[in-house]
């Protein structure tokens, strides 16, 4: 089992280039189906969730192939199978993205209960109704969905929540389908609009991108093309939280920080700024890191909202920058009730944090942190945020399970190795030891 061991206390400097955003390829990938011709998509984060869905797409029948470490180049001439491998799909929550296009694609689909992180309960709810306004067939049972459509039609669909993967699936779906597609109360995260942006550039047909009311017009087919996934701004966020903890300064490269807005003005209420320069931001080492608070001196909230407001996968690091800053602040993620289990942790290494039920935490800052010899992460969000703290503590820490972290942060020991951090990857725990048996709850 691999571990990080950090010693805290060195103060970062120097330039990333932020990766590609994550949930964009998670569903890029998975619409290359929609075209038996070749596509290539650049700016393909390398981390384990994105090649889970590659193995996926390759169980499926599609060549997957990588053409420099970056650049991924489909080809879905032909599909074997529309059921989805088992294993391969209970290793990411994302592989229910599969659903649209293999409706259109193939009129049938297959999909296991997804897994991915233990952050709380995701229900398809919402992708079912979607799908079956647009002519799908659901069959449920505890092993999975079954879906069927003959033909896809287009239909006027108002999502009863403002679902990214929901929106993601209706949009796949609608591309394909006979006649005009309406989507009401649609998700429009940076990652919505870089797969509509894509599907465009492949031939569709979709208007309003960005927005809530998504119009899409069917077309018969798409054809090949290329599409680049746009900045990750929850990487962009989380090396950010790092200059921060560690005291430093970093020019983050190529941040599209055009979708950094409300992060700014959040982390400006946790006493942090930035400076942007074209499509580059810089953090620089001089943080107030003090808490404004609300009217009368009353104790701000954060609190995770759909697009444009702060997205709730920032709420760990927004968190873990509140241990530093001078004051109190209570975060509030409705979403996921299990976001803010990972704080015991923190309460370890020295952070004054109050769980006040599982939707909220008040944090109370600044606290000097020191470093703990056994923390495990329990998903991609915690795991990073308990990194940055290792970053900022005293002495030396060790995280296990970093495979969490892995999973949705490209390299990032030897990218925070490059900026000056004293951080190693070692391979190390017995199986069945203690803190190993530990790591398979939680992934459980």
């Amino acid at each position: 089992m691999e571990q990080f061991i950090i010693k805290g206390g060195q103060r970062l400097s120097g330039e990333i280039k932020a990766s590609g955003n994550k949930n964009a390829a998670l569903k890029m990938i998975p619409a290359c189906l929609l075209t038996s011709e070749p596509v290539t998509l650049h700016n393909v984060p390398n981390i384990g969730d994105v090649r889970v869905i590659v193995e996926i797409m390759q169980h499926l029948g599609a060549e997957a192939v990588w053409q420099g470490h970056n650049t991924l180049r489909i080809h879905a001439h032909t599909i074997k199978t529309t059921a989805l491998d088992d294993a391969l799909a209970q290793k990411v929550r994302a592989s229910v993205v599969f659903a649209g296009p293999m409706l259109a694609r193939c009129g049938e689909v297959r999909l296991p209960v997804p897994g991915g992180d233990s952050i709380g309960e995701r229900r398809l709810d919402t992708h079912v109704l979607a799908l079956t306004k647009l002519g799908a067939t659901v069959e449920y049972d505890n092993k999975g969905l079954t879906m069927r459509a003959k033909q896809l039609t287009g239909a006027d669909i108002l999502l009863n929540e403002a679902s990214v993967t929901a929106t993601e699936n209706a949009v796949m779906a609608a591309v394909l389908a006979k006649g005009t597609t309406i989507i009401r109360n649609a998700a429009g995260e940076p990652h919505v609009q870089d797969l509509c942006v894509m599907l465009n550039a492949l031939g569709a047909q979709i208007e309003g991108i960005g927005t809530n009311r998504i119009v899409i017009t069917g077309v018969n087919a798409l054809h090949g093309g290329e599409a680049r996934v746009g900045a990750d701004y929850m990487e962009v966020g989380s090396y950010i939280g790092a200059a921060v903890l560690s005291s430093g300064e970093i020019l983050i490269r190529e941040a599209d920080p055009q979708h950094l807005d409300m992060v700014a003005l959040t982390f400006e209420r946790l006493g942090v700024t930035w400076e942007t320069r074209g499509q580059d931001i810089f953090v620089p080492a001089s943080q107030k890191l003090t808490i404004i608070p609300d009217l009368g001196n009353r104790i701000p909230i954060i609190k995770a909202q759909p697009w444009p407001s702060f997205p709730p996968d920032l709420m760990s690091i927004a968190l873990i920058i509140a241990t530093q800053s001078a004051g109190s602040v209570l975060l509030h993620d409705w979403m996921y009730e299990s976001r803010f289990f990972f704080t015991d942790k923190l309460v370890r290494m020295g952070a004054r944090i109050t769980l006040c039920d599982p939707h909220r935490v008040l944090v109370q800052g600044p606290t000097r942190l020191i470093g703990q010899s056994n923390i495990t992460s329990p998903d991609i969000r915690a795991g990073m945020a308990l990194l940055l703290a290792a970053l900022g503590a005293k002495g030396e820490t060790r995280i296990s399970n970093i495979r969490q972290i892995d999973r949705g942060y490209e390299r990032v020991d030897e990218r925070l190795r490059s900026l000056g951090a004293s951080i190693e990857r070692v391979t190390s725990g017995p199986a069945g030891s203690a803190e190993t048996q530990e790591t398979e709850l939680v992934e459980r």
